[in-house]
């Protein structure tokens, strides 16, 4: 009998999971049964670890450490039901053999459509309005319309770093706004903004001098980590936005916190944060939480939510299980993420 375990679902209805006809479509006559495990404090019993063929890592808040790969006795694959895997520990999975998948084609149009949604937010105020209006009915005259980051969305530069799937999902759409597409992406060939019909920047630095709004598309990586500090923001447009639909440690909120109260950096809008839930007491998020003046329309931030619909949740789940149950059968890999780390511990 083959075991597949699945890690922390991210929401309650497991029964999508154990219930799903994948097993049986892609297994045939293999026996194959799923199991649900909700960490403790972080921690799946080591005898469920020990006994599984195959894991489902639902949420990056659970890591996968080398002391987790040691525990998993005879598990042939890992998948991650998402796209960031800086969670895991592929190295240590490379040296048992086992390879890592994530789930990159899941979510795509929901987070592009996220990060449009952050964008003309702040650019038109909504939520801004929403508030004032709810507060008082004076708010409704021409007198208190001013908010910061409102301006013209045509002709705005929009600058993305990281034109991978959902990079250019969101370049797409912006495109549609009549904005003016830039990005930086240093491990695309040359030649692909022709293809595309946009400006490529040569640097990060070129691309935060020019960009009206920067919205971040690119993994967390050593190189990625805090890749927006104090420089990158004083390298921005005086009066940028910013908006992170990515990972949260892309972005120094030190860094935001002091752009946005020196007025150098207006807005931002931030689906992700180094640390969530979030800690109320880093001086943005306490003023945030607050409602302090100065950021009034100037600060939009929501609980991880971009990758979400009931639609992205499917798929997520499809994805994941076709990934594991494909290799199980047959030895096909979807995704593979640490491959060439796999190849080196082949060598030897």
């Amino acid at each position: 009998m083959t075991r597949i375990l699945v890690i922390d679902p991210q929401f309650a209805d497991t029964d999508a999971y154990l219930e799903h006809d994948l097993l049986v479509r892609e297994m045939g006559e293999h026996t194959v049964t799923l199991e649900i495990a909700r960490p403790v404090d972080g921690v799946v019993p080591a005898q469920t670890l020990a006994s599984a063929d195959a894991v489902i890592n639902c949420r990056s808040r659970h890591r996968i450490t080398a002391d987790v790969v040691d525990r998993l006795a005879q598990v042939r694959i890992i998948i991650q039901a998402g796209v960031g895997f800086n969670h895991i520990d592929l190295a240590a999975c490379a040296a048992r053999g086992i390879p890592v998948c994530n789930t990159p084609d899941y979510g795509t149009t929901e987070v592009a459509d996220h990060a449009m949604a952050l964008v003309l937010s702040l650019l038109r105020a909504t939520v801004a309005y929403d508030a004032r209006c709810r507060r008082d009915n004076g708010a409704w005259n021409t007198l208190s319309l001013p908010v910061p980051p409102v301006r013209r969305v045509r002709g705005q530069v929009f600058g993305i770093i990281g034109l991978g799937r959902i990079g250019l999902a969101t370049a797409q759409r912006a495109r549609a706004f009549d904005l003016s597409i830039a990005f930086y992406d240093p491990y695309l060939p040359p030649g692909i903004e022709l293809a595309l019909g946009i400006r490529r920047c040569q640097s990060l630095a070129e691309l935060l001098g020019l960009a009206d709004i920067v919205s971040l598309h690119c993994p967390l990586t050593n190189e990625t980590h805090q890749l927006i500090d104090d420089a990158a923001v004083v390298a921005m447009k005086p009066g940028a936005v910013l908006v992170n639909t990515a990972r949260g440690a892309i972005v120094d909120l030190d860094a935001v916190e002091r752009g946005l109260r020196s007025g150098h950096l207006c807005a931002a809008g931030l689906d992700v944060l180094p640390v969530e839930p979030p800690e109320r007491n880093h001086p943005l998020l306490a003023a945030w939480s607050a409602g302090e003046g100065w950021l009034e329309g100037r600060l939009i931030v929501t609980p991880h939510a971009a990758f979400f619909t009931p639609e992205s949740r499917q798929d997520m789940r499809r994805l994941s299980l076709l990934a594991a149950v494909q290799y199980l059968r047959d030895g096909q890999l979807r995704s593979c993420v640490n491959l060439a780390l796999l190849e080196q511990a082949a060598k030897g």
